[in-house]
This record gives structure tokens, C-alpha cells and sequence, in this order.
């Protein structure tokens, strides 16, 4: 257990993150796919991100880490995708869904499992596309075998994709490779984090693709993609406790190098938060958001920014009013429940959230301490410590958890509050 840390009076802090765990892992598995060396500036290193490094080296990818004190940057060398192989995709949805595509255009057997609660994960549309386009794949979920034979025909596949954005942009960023490239169509419920979706074409392009996109139809044609520079922007998903601490205990917190044009969902903080009560500038490439201790409920569609509803969910359990979080069904089918895991542990001190088909109806109620059990996901510790910074005794499950994405939270979260 961690003793989530109270406030005892507003916040003034700068907080510096490290890389984008979106960016980190379409770069990777772009520069394996490219013609020659590519470096990764300023990647993150975090479990997820090691997971899909440790899965590209495993297939023959060169993947060497220069030391921190000399920028920390990896230097990806292609080499022949090549089985046997065994992968471990832990938790990561961008593992197993991004990796198999490229298992494909390797020769031999390619092993697929994870963590227990990975195999519940949605896995059943893109390895059922994987065979319309030509792969080879036993299985329909977690673990599965992709028997790859150095090449994949491609073409055009329709799926449903409503259970995560991923299950595209895995087939996209292997499509380039593939014979005929690839089309995807879908048909079902709206796909959601369309943010994720604009990501993947905008880093295909910068790669040498040629891809589009229009209404729920994606193309790829094959083609090279050039090797050379990635930069990684830092992590924008990952500061949303941190800018959202200055709501809950006044005050302000400034989070260093915010880009100005950015694909990352995590962009949408600044509306968000201002409509919850917060002041937000924008000056000199650093995002600031000041608070008064009072926040406002709201009633918003987070559907295509859901990484941020953990967070939203915490602040919404603390505002001066109720709150309805729309569009976010599918996080039901992310690292844990989320919307069944939010709605337990908040209501298990003392709040009063109800569980809807799309999402969550938050109202505010006094909250008192206790466990907040996290279910391995990372989303839920940062949860849990924003909602300690208003009630003391919060005892957040399992810390090390946010290892996933961002290693150094503890040690950040406790910097920004000394």
C-alpha cells in the first residue's frame, strides 16, 4: 500500500515528463519496418515501452540503448523478422495489437501471451482481419501463434473496431510492408481515442507512407518508410494528475515543454480542466493551470480522449456538483473494468457514482479514507492520488503499477507537493 499524500495548502510546482508511451511505441515498430537506422529522441522507458523493444529484438530488430547521461536515445537497426519466438505483451494493448501484423512479415512461429487479465482483452477483430489479408494465425485472443512466411498479400479487410482504436492502427503501421498494402473499413459503434487514430496516420506519413484516412475507411499503400529521427514529445496523458492536483488544493502547476501542435489526446487537458474551474495558460512552451480548491462538474464526451477519464472521474468525485462522463463504455475493456474499477473504489469512500452503458454519473459526496485497490492499471493509482490530495488516509494499492507508463510517478508526485 502507498499513503497517498494530502495537500496542506495550495500547490506550486513545475513538473518536467518524460516521453509519450503512444509515440515511443508506433516509433519503434516503425523503425523496424524502415529501410535504414532510425534514432528515437527522448523515448520513454517504461514497461510497455520495454515490452515492445524486448518484442522487436526477439524478431530480429536491433534495438541499443545509449546511457541517460548521454541522452537516453535508442538506436533501432532492421534486420530479417525472424521465428521461432516467444513474446511477452504484459498489459500493453499497443503490444499486442501493433506487433502481430509485423510477426506476420517474419519467417517461423511467433508465441503471443501476456498478463492474466490481457487475455480478456479485445484481440478477436484484428487477428480475424490478419487472416482476410493473407497471415497465418492460430487463435482468437491471448495467447495465440502467428506463423509468419515473410510475407503478407494485404489488401481490403472491414472489422469492428468500437473496442479500441488499436485494433486499426496495428494494421495500419504494418501495412506499408504488406504486398498490396492495406484498407480498413469499419462497421459498428464509433471507433473511440480517434486522437490515437490521426497519431498513427500523422507518424506513417513522417515515415514515407502514403496514408489517408476519411469516415471510418483508412488506407495504406505499400511503400518504403526512411529511417533517420523520431522526436518523442513528452507524455501529455501522464499530466493530468499533475495539472489537475492544482484544482484540487489551489494554486498552480506548470508542466514543461507542452508542444503546440500535438496529436496526443492528452492535449484536450486544457479544456477540460478549464471547464472544471481551472485557469490554464500557455506560455513559452510550458502549460500552466491554476486552481482555487473549488471545481466544477461537468458533462462531457470523453471518447475520444478516455486515458484521461481515471483522472476526470477523481476530480468529478471531488466538484461541487454532479458530473455525467460519456462515450467511454469501451473502457471496459482496457487494463482492467475501468468503469466497474472507478465506480467500486470511489464509492468504497463513501462517494456516489452509478454505472451507465457509455460511462459514469458521478455525484459529489464526502469521501472518507481506505484502500483504493488500482487492478494493475495504472490509470487507477493516479486516480487514487488525486483523490488523496483531498482525503486523507487513501491507501493506494500496488504503486509500482504506474510502472507502465511512467516509472518516476512517486518520486514526482512527492517532488510536486514538497
Amino acid at each position: 500500500m502507498w499513503s497517498a499524500p494530502a495537500a496542506t495548502g495550495p500547490i506550486d510546482a513545475v513538473v518536467a515528463l518524460p516521453g509519450s508511451k503512444s509515440m515511443t511505441n508506433r516509433a519503434l515498430i516503425l523503425a523496424a519496418l524502415a529501410g535504414g537506422p532510425t534514432v528515437v529522441r527522448r523515448p520513454l522507458r517504461s514497461r510497455d515501452t520495454l515490452l515492445m523493444a524486448g518484442a522487436l529484438r526477439a524478431l530480429g530488430v536491433s534495438v541499443d540503448e545509449t546511457p541517460a547521461a548521454t541522452g537516453g536515445d535508442w538506436r533501432i537497426t532492421p534486420g530479417e523478422l525472424r521465428g521461432p519466438a516467444t513474446l511477452d505483451v504484459g498489459l500493453a494493448g499497443t503490444v499486442m495489437r501493433f506487433v502481430p501484423p509485423i510477426a506476420a512479415l517474419a519467417t517461423g512461429e511467433v508465441f503471443f501471451d501476456g498478463d492474466p487479465y490481457a487475455r480478456t482483452r479485445p484481440m478477436g477483430p484484428i487477428l480475424a482481419a490478419m487472416r482476410a489479408l493473407g497471415a497465418d494465425v492460430d487463435g482468437d485472443a491471448l495467447p495465440f501463434t502467428v506463423r509468419g512466411a515473410g510475407a503478407v498479400s494485404g489488401g481490403s479487410v472491414t472489422i469492428d473496431a468500437s473496442g479500441s482504436s488499436q485494433l486499426v492502427s496495428g494494421l495500419l503501421l504494418a501495412a506499408p510492408r504488406y504486398t498490396k498494402g492495406v484498407e480498413v473499413r469499419h462497421e459498428g459503434p464509433p471507433v473511440p481515442s480517434g486522437a490515437h487514430l490521426a497519431m498513427t496516420v500523422r507518424m506513417l506519413r513522417d515515415a514515407g507512407a502514403s496514408a489517408e484516412a476519411g469516415d471510418d475507411v483508412w488506407r495504406v499503400l505499400p511503400g518504403g518508410l526512411h529511417g533517420g529521427e523520431i522526436d518523442i514529445e513528452p507524455d501529455l496523458s501522464n499530466a493530468a494528475p499533475f495539472l489537475a492536483a492544482a484544482l484540487v488544493a489551489g494554486g498552480r502547476v506548470t508542466v514543461r515543454d507542452w508542444p503546440a501542435e500535438t496529436m496526443q489526446p492528452g492535449d484536450a487537458l486544457r479544456q477540460l480542466l478549464g471547464e472544471m474551474g481551472g485557469a490554464v495558460a500557455y506560455e513559452a512552451g510550458d502549460l500552466t493551470v491554476r486552481g482555487t480548491g473549488t471545481i466544477t462538474g461537468v458533462d462531457v464526451n470523453l471518447g475520444d480522449v478516455s486515458e484521461l477519464s481515471c483522472v476526470i472521474a477523481a476530480l468529478a468525485a471531488l466538484a461541487d456538483g454532479p458530473s455525467r462522463l460519456r462515450g467511454i463504455g469501451h473502457m471496459r475493456g482496457h487494463e482492467t473494468d475501468r468503469l466497474a474499477a472507478l465506480t467500486a473504489e470511489i464509492n468504497g469512500l463513501g462517494g456516489d457514482v452509478r454505472e451507465l452503458p457509455d460511462g459514469l454519473q458521478i455525484r459529489p459526496r464526502p469521501l472518507r479514507g481506505g484502500v483504493f485497490h488500482t487492478y494493475h492499471d495504472h490509470r487507477m493509482v493516479m486516480a487514487g492520488a488525486v483523490l488523496g490530495l483531498a482525503v486523507p488516509g487513501i491507501e493506494v494499492e500496488n504503486l509500482a503499477t504506474v510502472g507502465k507508463t511512467l516509472p518516476e510517478f512517486g518520486d514526482l508526485w512527492a517532488e510536486m507537493l514538497r
